[in-house]
């Protein structure tokens, strides 16, 4: 399932959802959380998140499968948030059930590391009076090479 949604999501809905084959030996799950992404400032911080229908969730799908690809999965869950969110609130689950553990962190993490880098979301943040859309992360970008097919 991929979805992208305004609306907040129910994890324990999300996990029983990948529940679906008693060959099912392992769920990794990972819930994005908005943070406080300013130090310097005790002012509230929220941030709007935009997206293009029907691109992201191609790009999502891409991106599920070619870690079904990479590995031997029985269920993949993605669900994306969009629309002003502020800190504390949920904005990305991802969950991947596998028959082995070693397979549902890796496919958890690979699509992790790509949705950051490579879905269609653009991110505005507001501070007090001052707002900006954000840039890419280096960071983010320099995670994805240790996916790197050889």
């Amino acid at each position: 399932m991929i979805q992208v949604q305004e609306n907040d999501f129910d994890v324990d809905a999300l996990y029983k959802g990948l529940l679906k084959s008693n060959k099912t030996g392992a769920v990794a799950m990972f819930v994005g959380l908005v943070r406080q992404f300013s130090d310097l400032s005790k002012e509230a911080c929220s941030f709007e998140l935009e997206h293009y229908p029907g691109m992201t969730e191609r790009n999502l799908k891409k991106i599920v499968d070619e870690a079904n690809d990479r590995w031997p999965l029985l269920d993949v869950c993605v669900v994306h948030r969009v629309g002003r969110l502020t800190i504390d609130d949920q904005i990305v689950f991802v969950g991947v059930s596998a028959s082995h553990r070693a397979e549902a962190f890796q496919a958890c993490d690979f699509i992790m590391d790509y949705l950051k880098s490579r879905a269609a979301f653009w991110k505005k943040e507001t501070q007090g009076s001052k707002s900006q859309w954000v840039e890419a992360n280096t960071k983010d970008e320099a995670s994805l090479e240790r996916w790197s097919k050889e």
